[in-house]
């Protein structure tokens, strides 16, 4: 059986990614985190610590569980930005984070993207988190 690379080809097909480790651009939010828990501003966070179900046979990990400092939940993605900005992320990964801010409407969902150097570094945040038309209380 021949290969790509017999034929001169290269392999255009993406990394396979390990769940549990950080590619460098979650590495770098988690410092970013680090800091915001010694300042205060946040009182925890893990790296995909959480598997949410959307539906059977469909659940979503965050690449990060933050528990704000007034006790809220959130669950940050990390995605690069090309060099005018614009976040790199796909569609299909966009309405899984959509889905689940729908679902479990409770929790804050946000994207985090890094800003390449050249627009000052950082990171720029998306609000993706549902709020429901109406909450009925009972008691």
């Amino acid at each position: 059986m021949r290969n790509a690379k017999q034929f001169g080809l290269k392999g255009r097909g993406r990394i396979k990614r390990v769940p549990g480790t950080m590619n460098k651009t979650e590495a770098r939010y988690a410092e970013h985190l680090q800091m915001l828990l010694l300042a205060g501003e946040i009182a925890a966070y893990g790296f995909e610590v959480v598997s949410l179900k959307l539906a059977d046979k469909t659940r979503y990990t965050p690449d990060f569980f933050v528990l704000a400092a007034d006790g809220a939940v959130e669950f940050h993605e990390v995605k690069g930005c090309r060099s005018d900005g614009k976040p790199l992320f796909e569609d299909a990964s966009k309405i899984k984070v959509k889905v689940a801010a729908e679902v479990h409407w409770m929790f804050v969902f946000k994207g985090a993207y890094a800003l390449p150097k050249k627009l000052g570094g950082g990171w720029k945040h998306e609000d993706f988190s549902s709020t429901p038309a109406a909450i009925t209380a009972t008691g």
